[in-house]
């Protein structure tokens, strides 16, 4: 039936209209090129499993946050258990993560936003603020330091980039509000983009409601063709409430509820649980050419996070300063028919935090429980290498990575200060590829991973310090193959196995209090493909493009030997993450700059604690998009609407594992809709 819909919109050129190539989606895999581990280049030419947001993937969805475009991507599951509180799995990375973003490295415009503690403040990016993302599934160490997750490399420039102001306002369901103004001005040698986002709602569920403000300046300015320097700066103001989780009977009674108060434990409107939170993040890079073989780039940056947390359990007061830099020297050759690439480097993080947690007294600080000062350093250096002979591509990488954390817990008489040392880790990585032409490149990708625990997990708010909490190691073993077929039809897959030792677990008390443990390890098998067909992909057609895509993954991760106490979870499976996830969209881009985009996703019940006696059932979700765009002079307009959760389905984008009392429940918005106008005139 689609086929043949599309097959009745074809018709002669025409002259009106808007034709806009963000809708247009290439599909020659030879044309699309990445970076990804520290080099640009094509993704048929790229040995690693790598999924591409690009800026057209984004604009598919609604312009509040890019959890929809992310989750529509094989392997990554992007959850937001209350609107701005996310979490990112990849391949089942978020078992140790309760909340926020861990066991992944985090890089804004190729500078780190990952801190030294190895915590992510993903939220304190606007929408606004992503332009593209690159996400390396499993172990980036080798070049990116510490993780097991992968590593996320998010750009904040267009594709293309001409002066032009812009403004942009959504409103929807549940008093959703989002503004934002953006200006870009400069000349081939020096662009300025300066953006403001205003985003509010007050959210499906009670005491979830949320305001956001951020302000953003990013720049890049090239003297001549061999220095190059760009300056980024960003300012976030956020403010969300936390509605908790819920039982299995709450949930069914009431998703839309907070947690109530049971017993003496306060619910979360009785203390008014919420984050306030500023992140403040400044950074520049330099790139020298000496000359056509030798190049070096290096950063430095500066993080400072502010956050205040009124919870069920305590009240937080949070001041996380750091500091960071990076340099890579890179070398290229021509050897005969063979092509040398080198990268060598360091890059090194410090951290300081104060923490202070107080007794809750409907959200204001009571009493001093502790006065924690913890600081953090991280430095690794890396060599990475690339022999590129006609269709052969292999890599071989390798780092050392040292970290170290001391704890003083002022709050004590007399004071305690408590150091760790995680020593030296090596993490290699080696690459293989073959590149036979369009219909197929086959690669193996092996790597080892190296996680040492964050300052959150050894130190939980209000709890004991735990620094016998032991760094999480592992090896990723993956075969993938990417290809183009007919010219029409795009394919990328991959099955990998990872095993890991000493894999790091959260547990949850009843006051909502967190601790960590290690599990004995475990494996984790999987398939992970995604399928692009182009019906239709031509520019001077009414209709412009038609096109249909599906991603999958299948997994099968289970403990292999965790025994705590007299509980033995070995072979139970992860909590967490769903055996089968689906995405399948169709969209459709005609001449006269109308858009329509349809996406199914489905996700497979998922195990909610370690011995496997919670599940949270499969979910079918249904989201859909209009959009018209029309030109007047310089002015380009852009109406659109669409719903998410056409259906109306019951389900969560964010579960509490290991949640005590069988708190695991967090429901997400049941139908909505939003609708949207955004202005841009051309300033030349």
């Amino acid at each position: 039936m689609l086929l043949l819909y599309c097959q009745l919109l074809r018709a002669q050129e025409d002259s009106g209209g808007v034709n806009s190539p963000d809708t247009i989606k290439a599909q020659n895999l030879k044309q699309v090129v990445i970076t990804a581990y520290g080099q640009q280049r094509k993704l048929n030419e790229t040995p690693a499993s790598v999924n591409v947001i690009n800026e057209s993937d984004l604009n598919r969805y609604s312009n509040s946050n890019i959890a929809a475009a992310v989750n529509a991507t094989p392997g990554i599951r992007m959850e937001e258990r209350s609107p701005e509180s996310y979490r990112i799995n990849i391949r089942g990375s978020s078992l140790r993560s309760p909340f926020g973003v861990r066991n992944i490295k985090v890089y804004y415009n190729d500078i780190p936003i990952t801190d030294a503690s190895g915590f992510t403040y993903l939220n304190q990016l606007s929408f606004y603020n992503v332009k593209g993302v690159r996400i390396i599934k499993g172990p980036g160490s080798s070049l990116y330091g510490a993780g097991n997750g992968g590593v996320m490399l998010i750009n904040s420039f267009p594709d293309s980039f001409y002066n032009s102001v812009r403004a942009a306002y959504t409103g929807g369901s549940y008093g959703l509000n989002n503004a934002m103004g953006e200006i870009k001005y400069g000349d081939p040698n020096f662009n300025n983009i300066v953006r403001y986002q205003h985003l509010n709602t007050d959210s499906y569920r009670e005491n979830s409601a949320m305001r956001k403000d951020v302000f953003s300046w990013d720049a890049t300015t090239k003297r001549d063709a061999s220095n190059e320097l760009s300056v980024h700066f960003l300012f976030n103001d956020l403010y969300y409430q936390t509605p908790g989780g819920l039982t299995l009977k709450e949930y069914n009674a009431d998703p839309r509820s907070a947690r109530p108060a049971v017993g003496k434990t306060p619910g979360a409107l009785d203390n008014k649980a919420a984050i306030y939170e500023r992140n403040l993040f400044g950074g520049f890079s330099y790139k020298h050419r000496f000359n056509s073989q030798f190049e070096n780039t290096t950063t430095l940056y500066a993080l400072y996070a502010q956050l205040n947390n009124p919870n069920i359990r305590n009240y937080s007061r949070t001041s996380e300063p750091g500091i960071g830099g990076r340099t890579t020297l890179k070398y290229k050759a021509n050897i005969g028919q063979s092509i040398i690439r080198l990268q060598v480097g360091i890059e090194a993080q410090q951290g300081f935090a104060m923490i202070k947690t107080y007794g809750n007294i409907k959200g204001a600080p009571d009493t001093l429980q502790t006065d924690d000062e913890t600081n953090n350093r991280n430095i690794f250096g890396f060599l990475q290498g690339t022999w590129s002979l006609k269709k052969w591509v292999l890599e071989a990488g390798l780092s050392l990575n040292y970290s170290d954390i001391t704890i003083t817990r002022l709050s004590n008489r007399p004071y305690t200060e408590l150091s760790r040392n995680f020593g030296t880790e090596v993490s290699p990585r080696f690459a293989l590829l073959y590149n036979a032409g369009k219909l197929i490149a086959p690669y193996i990708n092996i790597s080892r991973g190296f996680s040492p625990p964050t300052a959150a997990e050894l130190s939980p708010s209000g709890s004991a310090i735990n620094l016998a909490l032991k760094p999480e190691q592992g090896w990723n073993y993956e075969i993938g193959a990417r290809g183009l077929i007919a010219r029409r039809l795009s394919y990328d897959m991959s099955v990998f196995y990872v095993s890991l030792e000493n894999a790091i677990v959260q547990r949850r008390d009843s006051a909502g209090g967190d601790n960590y443990i290690n599990a004995g390890g475990t494996r984790q098998p999987g398939l992970e493909a995604h399928l692009d067909y182009a019906i239709i992909e031509h520019p001077m057609w009414l209709l412009n493009s038609c096109n249909v895509w599906l991603s999958y993954a299948v997994y099968d991760f289970t403990y292999a030997d965790f025994v705590q106490v007299s509980a033995d979870f070995s072979g139970n499976k992860l909590p967490g993450v769903a055996s089968n996830t689906l995405t399948a969209g169709f969209d459709i881009s005609v001449r006269y700059g109308i858009g329509f985009n349809l996406t199914y996703s489905y996700t497979g019940k998922m195990a909610l604690d370690d011995a496997n006696l919670n599940y949270m059932p499969e979910s079918h979700i249904v989201n859909l998009k209009l959009s018209y765009k029309h030109r007047l002079g310089k002015l380009i307009a852009e109406v659109y609407a669409g719903t998410n959760n056409l259906s109306g389905q019951k389900y969560s984008l964010g579960n509490d594992i290991n949640a005590a009392g069988g708190r695991f429940y967090n429901a997400a918005p049941g139908i909505n809709y939003y609708a949207g106008l955004s202005l841009t005139r051309s300033l030349k």
